[in-house]
């Protein structure tokens, strides 16, 4: 393995829209950076920030702020820990949370950590592992050499390293990337709800906004703070109009590289399909918060999660509903295969893998409906059928040699999931029934009455007769019953008399057989074709392009500015004072109680959420944002509406990416919430 130390790398310059790109770190435009800011980031600037950013794995990027192990992330990033924290007398999402010292501060049952510390090239590895495979000899040849790098990755440190090999450019490449792994993550502090949320769903993915969306959490090495030596400090002024800022964060996943026939299918499945399934969730959830106040507790993140990807979801359909979109894509796609077929040996090899990959796409249009329903266990929302399938699955996996078990249980993977397993974090019976009895109801609907494997699984029985059997009957609630099965494996889940054992059971037959044909007929060919592709681009233009999102670490360069809306100049700050005038007393434009109570301590011009033209997408929430001189000016919590389009491009006249000030959050930690020790901290002193 060719190992990098992430050297600021030399690209050859060409043409993007403004600070277009999302960029790996061992692969920054250098050239760029310097033509456009007079600035050129050295190896020890670029190592400094890899080490002081991190991401929590769940989907979001944090960073550390202190030498003692401090973490900053976005309140919406740690709405599951809070969630799960709370009871019916104390809730953490309305209430808020601060430590006074570091013995109150309380373990996230569910959070890890990771911290990237080395990339290494292990591209000639895999491609050598599959080359001349079809199918499913192809990604099982694939899974099998990425489990063989990561386990030696990790070697004998299971509990604190994590490795994972990253597809970058669709199979152009293939880095290794190590982490440090941080499980024990302790809550420090957040705001409410409502000023962390101020505005709601209406101000969702808008601008202006008024957010105090942020968290502090701390890593934890043996029971103590975890002591690191890169930490970024938080900037004296903050973000400043027209100032180079940059964010380094994990964005989750784009789509920019994609064909035309996996974005048709995007489009009418992921989009349209997904829409139309939140959409009902929804209206059971809120019908359900509105049962009483523990049932809007209960219901509270999850309810959060439908909204945020109902808006999301949207915006990305829109965005591929836009004629100007699509002609871009199609003249992308068209100016590559032209490419393609002017030159021999790569007409020979590439030219047919866009016919091969709209082939895969019309194999995954034939089976999404079972596949989604089965595998992907939507016929089944119920953490009580989550913790049963791990179990389950676990059981039968951990008793073959690494190479050969699903990806998800290669020996690299385990801590995560036993974090998961063994988490205390409560599960109400009441809401599983409600949710697992409406998704029972969906699969009915979407497979058929007459389906065998409906049959299988309803009987004679309704879906909500078979819902409250299975929730009255299990004891997969209790942590330790579900250690007891792990730890006992085979031959403990044999003897479960558990009604969800008996069901996940009942079920992977099925669901193992429907993952071998997507993963034969859609997923192995899109890979190796994907992999054609990328070839045709390297040599079209090498490197200089950035790849899509991965959830790997990225750094995205911008400068603070805002946009014209309809003839309109949108400024990029907004302040206290736009917030105190915007609230109107009434969810969700009601500021907490603790604002009203400081406002004459405030200081109302205080900036207080900002946008840069950064490229962002989601899993950049809680990245933080810094100057050049590696100082925190903002913290990244979402972007404006037309940023949902960033999935598939980006438009540098109106893409902008929405921060928190660091003023603002030093202002409120100081005169709002009293946290002086955490200033102190975050201050160096």
């Amino acid at each position: 393995m060719r190992v990098r130390f992430l050297p600021a790398a030399l690209l050859i310059p060409c043409a993007v829209i403004a600070a277009e790109g999302m960029w790996p770190l061992d692969n920054l435009p250098v050239s760029r950076l310097q033509a456009g800011y007079s600035f050129t980031p050295g190896r020890n600037w670029v190592d400094h920030v890899m080490r002081a950013s991190a991401r929590i794995a769940g989907g979001c990027s944090a960073s550390f702020v202190s030498k003692d192990g401090l973490v900053m992330t976005n309140h919406h990033c740690a709405a599951a820990c809070l969630s799960q924290l709370s009871t019916a007398r104390k809730n953490f999402v309305v209430d808020g949370f601060l430590a006074h010292g570091r013995r109150e501060e309380v373990r996230c049952p569910e959070i890890e950590l990771n911290r990237l510390e080395r990339i290494s090239d292990v591209t000639d590895r895999v491609k050598g592992a599959v080359a001349g495979l079809d199918g499913e000899a192809f990604k099982l040849a694939k899974n099998a050499i990425e489990a063989k790098l990561s386990s030696a990755c990790v070697g004998t440190q299971r509990e604190t390293a994590r490795c994972d090999v990253v597809d970058l450019y669709h199979g152009g490449l293939f880095p290794l990337y190590r982490y440090r792994r941080f499980q024990d993550v302790r809550l420090v502090w957040a705001p409410e709800q409502a000023v962390a949320f101020f505005g709601g769903d209406p101000d969702n993915f808008n601008f202006p906004r008024y957010d105090l969306d942020v968290a502090m959490l701390r890593a934890y090495e043996n029971g103590k703070p975890a002591r690191v030596k890169d930490f970024f400090p938080f900037s004296k002024a903050g973000a400043q109009a027209g100032e180079m800022v940059f964010v380094s964060g994990h964005p989750g996943s784009t789509l920019r590289q994609l064909t035309m026939s996996e974005l048709d299918s995007f489009r009418d499945i992921r989009l349209i399909g997904g829409l139309l399934r939140l959409a009902e969730d929804r209206g059971i959830l809120e019908q359900y918060s509105k049962l009483g106040p523990e049932e809007a507790r209960t219901a509270e993140n999850d309810l959060f999660g439908i909204e945020n990807s109902y808006k999301a979801s949207l915006g990305e359909l829109r965005a591929l509903l836009d004629p100007a979109l699509v002609k871009q894509k199609q003249k992308e796609e068209s100016d590559l295969r032209s490419f393609v077929a002017s030159q021999p040996a790569l007409r020979a090899g590439v030219g047919g893998a866009w016919d091969a990959i709209e082939k895969a796409q019309q194999a995954y249009r034939d089976i999404e409906t079972q596949y989604s329903a089965i595998e992907l266990a939507r016929a089944f929302i119920s953490r009580y059928f989550t913790h049963a399938r791990q179990l389950v699955r676990g059981a039968e996996e951990r008793a073959k040699p690494d190479a050969d078990r699903l990806p998800e249980f290669n020996d690299s993977r385990l801590p995560g999931v036993e974090q998961r397993l063994f988490s205390t974090a409560p599960i109400y019976p009441e809401f599983e029934n409600v949710r697992l009895g409406w998704s029972l109801t969906k699969m009915r609907e979407l497979l058929g009455a007459d389906d065998p494997f409906v049959r299988q699984v309803l009987g004679r029985k309704s879906p909500d007769q078979v819902a409250a059997a299975l929730i009255a009957g299990t004891r997969l609630g209790d942590p330790a019953v579900r250690k007891a099965l792990w730890t006992g494996g085979k031959e403990a889940i044999a003897k479960s008399d558990d009604p969800f054992i008996k069901l996940a059971l009942a079920v992977d037959p099925a669901a193992r057989a429907i993952r071998r044909r997507h993963e034969r007929e859609v997923e192995a060919v899109v890979q190796k074709n994907t992999e054609l592709i990328a070839q045709a681009r390297f040599a079209r233009q090498g490197t200089s392009a950035y790849p899509d999102a991965t959830f790997t670490l990225r750094l995205s360069y911008g400068e603070v500015i805002g946009w014209n809306e309809g003839g309109t100049r949108i400024p990029p700050f907004t302040d206290f004072a736009g917030a105190f005038a915007r609230d109107t007393g009434v969810e969700p434009f009601a500021l907490p109680a603790s604002w009203h109570a400081a406002k004459s301590k405030l200081d109302p011009t205080q900036r207080f959420n900002f946008v840069t033209d950064n490229d962002i997408i989601g899993g950049n929430s809680g990245s933080p944002v810094t100057n050049r001189n590696g100082e925190i000016v903002g913290l990244i919590f979402d972007g404006n509406i037309h940023s949902l389009g960033g999935a598939f491009w980006f438009d540098g006249r109106k893409n902008r990416a929405v921060a928190v000030h660091s003023g603002a959050i030093l202002e409120a930690l100081n005169k709002v919430y009293g946290a002086f020790d955490l200033v102190r901290e975050i201050a160096g002193q």
